[in-house]
């Protein structure tokens, strides 16, 4: 069993940045993948990054230059650095640990960019 707090979420003007953090309860070996999903209102959950073996990671075409994910394994520990943030990032983020066959969910963090 895996446990995974997000946080860092919070209300941003459009241009500016947030760093969000998942810190999960227990070690998870590198080749385990971790990541960040997003969720809308009234639209379906959606990869945003997911990070493996420590540096490879793979990206949302829509975040790719302004996102940028890493993980700290001293800490169990992924974030995900947000830049140019754009009112259509506006969701709840979910951080994601791919333990197949179990797959675990952090509660979610709402990020939302507005003027």
């Amino acid at each position: 069993q895996v446990h995974l707090v997000e946080s860092g979420g919070g209300l941003v003007q459009p241009g500016g940045s947030l760093r969000l953090s998942c810190t999960a309860s227990r070690y998870i070996f590198t080749d385990n993948a971790m990541g960040w999903y997003r969720q809308a209102p009234g639209k379906e959950r959606e990869l945003v990054a997911t990070i493996t073996s420590g540096r490879n990671t793979n990206y949302a075409d829509s975040v790719k230059g302004r996102f940028t994910i890493s993980r700290d394994i001293a800490k169990n520990t992924v974030y995900l650095q947000m830049n140019s943030l754009k009112p259509e990032d506006t969701a709840v983020y979910y951080c994601n640990a791919d333990l197949r066959p179990n797959i675990y969910w952090g509660q979610g963090t709402q990020v939302t960019v507005s003027a």
